[in-house]
């Protein structure tokens, strides 16, 4: 009998059971457990709390780095190749996840090989080896990143990392999580040894175990992780961002094929908050991820084939691989809205931004009414189920709600979505989500001719190479064109390609 994956989430949610505790000490340090006693699977997700808010400045992107010298580096037992050699007939390996706020040491095994695998975690966190040919590689390959894959050949990537510099301007989240290539290549072997010492410590670690695995196994893990260094450094604060006058635009200069376009503001909501359930309404009416019932996508794909794909976010969104699904272990503490309007022909740019914000406008002005209410509630109470398809995932989401101190967000998810209403939608819609203050990220050619036509309110009227248009679209277009764009020249600039994140 064939057993679907939308069952399999289902199920998987009735089973677990889950134990958390939130007191931090390094005694006893804070633990996410979902034993599942018929796993073949044992998940580790071990979490510090250190991100790229804590790198110094000058050294932006040294977190990341520390943790790639965790994962992808050799311990002081044996030499890099030598861990690669071992995990691989085991299919298994040491993954590190580093966002603004914390760090996430994520690895699965078979319980078959798990004490191997286990030997093999714990060289890598508590004995890292610090190899200077590791060192040198991964340094490496972080700036290689940053100047020729994120500016060389990553437009879409390169947008939103233009976005969350331009949101967060004077802010610890001002940079992108891999940091500053100038700074990057500052960094030195001794400056990862003391940001290990200082943040990957016992007092900064939070236990997230998966699967099923025995109960020795936990009292090992707490006893292992008891050797990490002393102390819990303070959490960084953070200030509100700057206030947004009307519309920034970021246009980079770039040789390019296509246009990438990026649209945010910061919003004053994250899933600790009652708003955030009516806003997911709202948002995945507005721009559901990689999905063809948003708005964006229906108005902008569907019937006008601008571009591959176009949705909006409530929260930092990074896509899991080669799933659809949000990737979990990136939370924060201050979230923003966002338009990512995937790249189009230069020629249509102007009026794929215009119609991308003539569609935020309307859904700001006039809200949901009850026919998309009904219809997009019951879509993501339904396919919110996959998310939960992995014990990793699953682990991922209850480490993320022990981060915002909220219930299991997964387990409590459905119910949370069918008691939102309409009324509550609509008054979200209005105290978080605007049109008018916002700001416009764009990786383009002629970036200062586009800079001039956006302030100019210049008109875009969109010409179609096949097919007749029916006349409702036509006359959408006509309003479109001539769409206004408040745009703040003196808060907007025209950047070279070379010269970001530099």
């Amino acid at each position: 009998m064939r057993t679907t994956i939308a069952a399999c989430a289902r199920l998987l949610l009735v089973v677990m059971t889950v134990t958390t505790t939130s007191a931090r000490s390094e005694a006893d340090p804070p633990e996410v457990l979902l034993p599942l006693a018929t796993s073949p699977l044992v998940t580790f997700r071990i979490q510090f709390r250190v991100g790229a808010i804590d790198d110094p400045a000058g050294k932006r992107g040294l977190t990341h780095l520390t943790a790639s010298m965790l994962a992808e580096a050799g311990t002081a037992r044996r030499p890099y190749e030598e861990v690669v050699e071992r995990l691989f007939p085991m299919a298994a390996d040491i993954g590190a996840q580093v966002d603004m706020e914390v760090t996430t040491i994520v690895g699965e095994v078979h319980v078959d090989n798990l004490d191997a695998y286990y030997a093999l975690l714990m060289e890598a966190l508590l004995e890292p080896g610090f190899h200077e040919e590791d060192f040198a590689r991964l340094r490496a390959n972080q700036v290689n990143y940053l100047r020729k894959t994120l500016r060389g050949s990553d437009d879409e990537q390169f947008g939103k990392e233009v976005l969350g510099a331009a949101l967060y301007a004077g802010h610890p989240y001002g940079s992108p999580v891999r940091g500053l290539a100038g700074d990057v290549e500052s960094i030195t072997l001794a400056d990862v040894r003391a940001h290990y010492q200082r943040h990957f410590t016992r007092g900064n670690v939070t236990i997230g175990l998966a699967g099923g695995y025995p109960a020795s196994l936990l009292e090992r893990l707490r006893a292992d992780l008891a050797r990490l260094g002393a102390g819990a450094p303070a959490r960084v604060e953070l200030p509100q961002p700057r206030p947004i006058g009307q519309v920034g635009v970021v246009a980079v200069e770039k040789a390019c094929n296509s246009t990438a376009i990026s649209i945010g503001f910061p919003i004053s909501v994250t899933r600790a908050d009652a708003d955030f359930y009516p806003l997911m309404i709202a948002n995945s009416c507005l721009g559901e991820h990689r999905t063809f019932n948003g708005r964006l996508m229906i108005r902008m794909r569907q019937v006008r084939g601008l571009n591959y794909g176009d949705y909006s976010y409530i929260e930092n969104f990074i896509q899991e691989g080669g799933s659809t699904f949000p990737l979990t272990n990136i939370p924060r503490r201050q979230q923003f809205f966002s338009i990512w309007i995937r790249p189009v022909a230069h020629e249509h740019r102007h009026f794929a931004l215009r119609l991308a914000l003539f569609e935020l406008e309307k859904l700001a002005r006039e809200g949901l009414d009850e026919a998309d209410f009904e219809a997009t509630r019951e879509f993501l109470v339904n396919y919110s189920r996959l998310w939960a398809q992995s014990q990793s995932r699953r682990l991922g989401y209850l480490m993320d709600s022990a981060f915002y101190g909220t219930d299991d967000f997964l387990e409590t998810l459905p119910e949370r979505l069918t008691t939102v209403t309409l009324e509550q939608v609509n008054a979200a819609i209005r105290r978080h989500l605007g049109y008018q203050n916002l700001r416009i990220a764009v990786i383009t050619q002629d970036a200062d001719g586009f800079l001039s036509a956006l302030a100019d309110n210049v008109p875009s009227p969109i010409t179609y190479e096949t097919g007749a248009m029916p006349a409702d679209v036509l006359a959408e277009d006509a309003l479109v064109a001539a769409y206004r764009l408040n745009v703040n020249r003196a808060d907007s600039q025209v950047l070279e390609a070379d010269d970001t994140f530099e």
